[in-house]
Order: C-alpha cells, then structure tokens, then sequence
C-alpha cells in the first residue's frame, strides 16, 4: 500500500485508484522541485505534504457534489485543492486560478505532465467571465472579500468550498449563500470544510 493509501486508511477513507495515486506521486515530485525557488508551501517534506495538502484536498474532492461539472480554485497557489480534485474527479473541468505568474507556470507544469482536465487562469479570478458549478478557497490572503467575489462567479444552486480554519467557521456571511454546517477534516482539530450553497438570484 501507497503512504497516501495508508493515510487514506488511517482517516477512514476510501484507497485512491492506482493511476491517481501515481499522479500524485508526480505532483509530489514537482511540489519538492519547485518549492525551493517559489516557496509554494511552507511544509517542506514529502510526509507533511502529504498528510496536510494531498489527505486534506483529497476528503475536499469527496464532498463535491457529483453533479459539478465545473469548478475554480480561486487563488491556486501550489494546487491546493484544485490538483488533487483534477485528480481525483477527472470527469470536472478545473480552472486553476493563480495571479502570480511564477506559480501559474509551475501549475501549467502540473497540469502537463500529469495530463489533468484542467487550465490555469494567470489573472485575478474576479475577472473571470465564466459561471462555476463549484468554487474552493483555501488559505486566500483577505478570505471575506475573497468570498464575496467568488459568489458573483458561482452558477445558481452552485456549491462553495471553503478550507478554514474551525475558528472561522461561520464568520464568513453573503446573503447570496445559504451555509451547511462545517465538516472536520480528517486528522484534525482545528480545520474544516465548510460548504455554502448559492441561492436563486
């Protein structure tokens, strides 16, 4: 068994298959290659990896919809969660958006050699034109303003993401959304998922 299966495991989790556990081992291998030159994450080994971005982005894939065909991670940064759900959810188009032009590269990168159903958006997500089926947010600077932007780029009845913090849970309001409750991520404590849905207009 692969360490990601094993953690899988551990958090009760489903095993990923055999193709998607070899493109994140690729992913993990470009992650280690670039971080030095771009500082994409402040984890710098391969179990931390692992256990913080690819478990935590992983339980994120699992509770989108099934029904999301379409999906941007708002401020990309090194591919957390947009990657790893291009991965695991092949069948939904990701827009990977990241303004930083070095860290669009390496995502172009990511995208490329692991073949995913997904482009990178290089400018500021707000000026997007599109409508998205679903829309994750993860460690965005400003996430309140992030937030209410994301929401004028969701399609009605359209699903948003957030990974948070648990303290923050619930302090993040639009009246366009309607939220769920927020779901503990596996393993830890003090971080969640915490799901709105966007409200007819």
């Amino acid at each position: 068994m692969s360490p990601l299966n094993e953690l899988l495991a551990q958090a009760g989790l489903d095993a990923i298959s055999p193709e998607a556990d070899g493109q994140f081992s690729l992913y993990l291998d470009l992650l280690l290659k670039w971080n030095a030159k771009l500082n994409l994450t402040s984890i710098r080994t391969s179990a931390g990896i692992l256990e913080r971005h690819f478990l935590e982005s992983i339980f994120c894939a699992r509770l989108l919809p099934q029904n999301a065909n379409t999906l941007l991670d708002f401020g990309s940064g090194g591919g957390f969660p947009g990657v790893p759900i291009a991965i695991c959810r092949p069948e939904v188009a990701v827009t990977l958006s990241e303004s930083q032009g070095k860290k669009a590269v390496f995502l172009r990168e990511v995208v490329r050699t692991l073949g995913l159903n997904a482009v990178v958006y290089d400018g500021r997500a707000e000026s997007i034109s599109d409508r998205f089926d679903a829309i994750t947010l993860r460690a965005v600077d400003k996430m309140a303003g992030a937030v209410v932007a994301a929401v004028g780029l969701m399609a009605p009845g359209g699903t948003m993401l957030l990974m948070i913090g648990a303290a923050d849970a619930g302090s993040l309001s639009d009246p366009r959304l309607m939220w769920d409750s927020p779901v503990p991520m596996p393993g830890a404590q003090n971080r969640v998922i915490q799901a709105g849905r966007r409200l007819p207009n």
